[in-house]
């Protein structure tokens, strides 16, 4: 049977992130810190907006690109909270940014086209371009997780990659991009033959006053490719809507992808992030500083175990080091399912640079988040 399988699917493995996942349904009682689902309830207004769009039968293809409503409230929303300027005709509506980064991958990797891929880094951007037939390069990060510019440009020189993939606000890090880290970024994408994609689908949820992102440079617009979404910003994530960003030349080559793999979004979703994007901001400002909190509490709690921790500045995880319990990241996560009750995803599921690492989700209550770490201290104490 193992003939009939391609062999770019054989060369890829089913997620970290889930294996761990799918794991806790065997241990009774045991607290799950894996997934990054906000327990947060789809706003009340986006939902009556996807339950009237039924009713009024708007349950049809729509075009390849999305609703032109929509794509409208996507340009406006991104020029005047981050800076960054796509017009409608500019962006596509795509099935979660998962797809949309598919997408991406599949309109620009030929086989045997490098790919730069950060490490640590989301596991999908290498099994993509492995799907794809690509060939992974990764760069590495410095110790916080920021950019190591001068690795950087090393391996950009001597591998000559045709597409860099960027990763800020950072999954599984929680690291933001810094203004000094962007503008080092538009002096190198600008003098060098690369095309970049930037996954920002979690800019919704950045704890600093400002946002940076190289996406937000107008010269090197034709450069840069934007990916991003309402998955976590509405807590939405099996609705299932992403959208890309990109110049005209750019963009019409990933619809083309889009097109034949999905046709469209799904309508009746589309206008519900609609109705989300024009009245339900608020309700994202009301779940990030929930998030600060539980973010708070989780940092202070681990550095009293003896954690190493990067305080994360976006997103909704934390990646301490483990590096001082002298045990692998799989037989850490292991061993503190079965022996502390408490799942949590190593960080040898986000690439080489993982290992040494876990990943902790604070989308939870901060009621599961003292259960989970309270069981954690009582097992640290015995190893």
């Amino acid at each position: 049977m193992k003939d009939f399988i391609s062999e770019n699917v054989q060369n890829i493995e089913i997620s970290g992130i889930r294996k761990f996942f799918n794991k806790v349904a065997k241990i009774p009682d045991a607290i799950s810190l894996t997934v990054g689902q906000p327990d947060f309830p789809v706003p009340q207004r986006i939902k009556e907006a996807m339950i009237e769009a039924i009713n009024d039968n708007k349950t049809e293809y729509t075009s390849n690109a999305g609703i032109e409503e929509l794509r409208n409230e996507i340009s406006k929303y991104l020029k005047k909270y981050f800076h960054i300027d796509y017009d409608k005709d500019e962006i596509c509506i795509t099935v979660g940014g998962s797809e949309g980064l598919l997408a991406v991958f599949a309109a620009f990797i030929n086989k045997g086209d490098k790919v730069l891929i950060p490490t640590p880094a989301y596991p999908a951007y290498e099994s993509c371009v492995k799907l794809l037939g690509g060939r992974v390069v990764n760069y590495e990060l410095n110790d916080d997780f920021s950019i190591n510019h001068e690795n950087l440009e090393l391996v950009i020189d001597k591998e000559n990659p045709k597409l860099m993939v960027l990763s800020y606000p950072c999954n599984p890090t929680g690291a933001v991009l810094t203004k000094n880290d962007k503008d080092k970024l538009h002096g190198l994408i600008k003098n060098k033959n690369i095309l970049v994609i930037t996954d920002e689908i979690y800019s919704s949820l950045v704890f600093e006053d400002e946002y940076h992102s190289v996406a937000q440079y107008e010269d090197i617009k034709n450069k840069v490719i934007f990916v991003s979404g309402f998955s976590k910003m509405f807590s939405m994530t099996g609705l299932r809507l992403g959208y890309v960003c990109a110049h005209t030349d750019l963009i019409s080559s990933i619809i083309k992808v889009h097109q034949y793999a999905v046709s469209c979004a799904p309508s009746v979703v589309q206008w519900g992030a609609y109705e989300g994007i024009r009245t339900c901001l608020s309700e994202v400002e009301v779940m990030k500083n929930e998030f600060i909190k539980r973010r708070d509490y989780l940092y202070e709690r681990l550095i009293s175990m003896g954690f190493c921790v990067n305080l994360p500045k976006g997103a909704f995880y934390m990646f301490p080091s483990i590096k001082n319990f002298n045990m692998s990241s799989d037989e850490f996560c292991e061993r503190a399912l079965n022996e502390a009750k408490v799942a949590i995803v190593p960080g040898s599921a986000f690439g080489i640079g993982g290992e040494g690492y876990v990943r902790l989700s604070y989308c939870y209550s901060l009621e599961d988040l003292y259960k989970a770490t309270s069981r954690l201290e009582t097992w640290i104490k015995k190893i």
